[in-house]
């Protein structure tokens, strides 16, 4: 095991201008000793995964409330696979409909949480299912 802090992005992919619930969360991982990148509102997919690849991010939060999630999950999976980078762990949260989140554990999502979901129960989480690279 070693001293170095997990590293995360958290991400706002879309159109949707809403970001307090990203930065809440940011600041609960940072809170618990992670490295957190925020970045920013109205991010593409190809931002967020270039991000991570350069951040050398464990894994990648999005916070999707604009209806989007299934493209923009999608889209991002298949760029980290694109860049030989699947082992990024990739989780995410907003309004996401329950019958949606089964598709995108199929496609590796690893995790989606729905609102009502604590920052407790998200720093958990990510403490017990991202390991570092």
């Amino acid at each position: 095991m070693t001293d170095t802090p997990l590293r995360v992005v958290v991400a706002k992919p879309g159109l949707d201008g809403h970001d307090r619930g990203a930065k809440v969360v940011a600041r609960a991982l940072r809170d618990a000793g992670m490295e957190v990148v925020y970045t920013g509102l109205h991010q593409t997919p190809e931002q967020i995964v270039e991000a991570a690849i350069q951040e050398d991010a464990d894994a990648v939060g999005l916070s999707v409330l604009s209806g989007a999630h299934m493209t923009l999950f999608a889209k991002l999976m298949d760029l980290l696979k694109e860049r030989d980078a699947q082992d990024i762990v990739v989780f995410g949260g907003g309004i996401i409909p329950e019958g949606d989140i089964p598709e995108l554990e199929k496609i590796g999502v690893a995790k989606v949480f729905t609102p009502g979901a604590t920052t407790t129960e998200i720093v958990e989480w990510v403490r017990g299912n991202v390991t570092q690279q």
